[in-house]
């Protein structure tokens, strides 16, 4: 298991407030103009996790990190990734927002009982870490394991323990999985400033 050590922080704890005030009662978040509002916990792992982490790409490129290698556009997105696709900004927040909240969440929700009474903090984690390693490894992880038993800091440092691409540990993967670095708010930080 991993032992990194995660503390909560004034930056993470703001990202957090903000999106519980956007989102109020509902629980969902008008992220693009003129789309349907996403649940919180996507749009707090959208806009503080997985784009300042992932990086965006508006024309396709071969990941060679990954094994096997993969067609990638926007923030990571893989899905339907052709060699010499490009995409708009707006098109990437779309293909974003929708494709996190259908394919990655909705799995999430159906894996972990009580998903809507976990803390909004872990869920954002949860959904980032998806997006990251897929729904499914994210489901099977140590993480979820302990999530569903309501140990939320122990699955929050549970998770950091995916910091490896192609087989090697990743400086970057395991910032992104911990306290983050001095302009990104890390998935651990982040996690370890909402639960109880």
């Amino acid at each position: 298991m991993a032992t990194v050590e995660l503390a909560p922080s004034k930056r993470a704890r703001a990202a957090i407030a903000a999106v519980v005030l956007a989102a109020g009662a509902g629980g969902t978040v008008a992220l693009i103009s003129g789309a349907k509002p996403v649940p919180d916990d996507v749009a707090l792992a959208v806009e503080v996790l997985v784009k300042p982490w992932e990086g965006r790409s508006l024309k396709a490129y071969l990941d060679t990190i990954a094994k096997p290698p993969v067609w990638t556009i926007c923030d990571g997105d893989t899905t339907n990734v052709r060699p010499g696709m490009a995409e708009t900004p707006a098109g990437c927040d779309k293909r974003l927002a929708s494709k996190i909240t259908a394919a990655y969440r909705g799995k999430l929700v159906a894996c972990i009982p009580n998903w809507s009474k976990a803390p909004l903090s872990w869920r954002a984690m949860m959904t980032s870490l998806a997006w990251n390693i897929g729904a499914g490894a994210a489901c099977g992880s140590t993480a979820a394991r302990l999530g569903r038993a309501g140990r939320w800091l122990e699955s929050c440092v549970a998770a950091t323990a995916f910091n490896r691409a192609g087989g090697r540990m990743v400086v970057g993967l395991a910032r992104r999985r911990g306290m983050g670095d001095a302009a990104r708010i890390g998935e651990g930080e982040l996690c370890a400033s909402g639960v109880p």
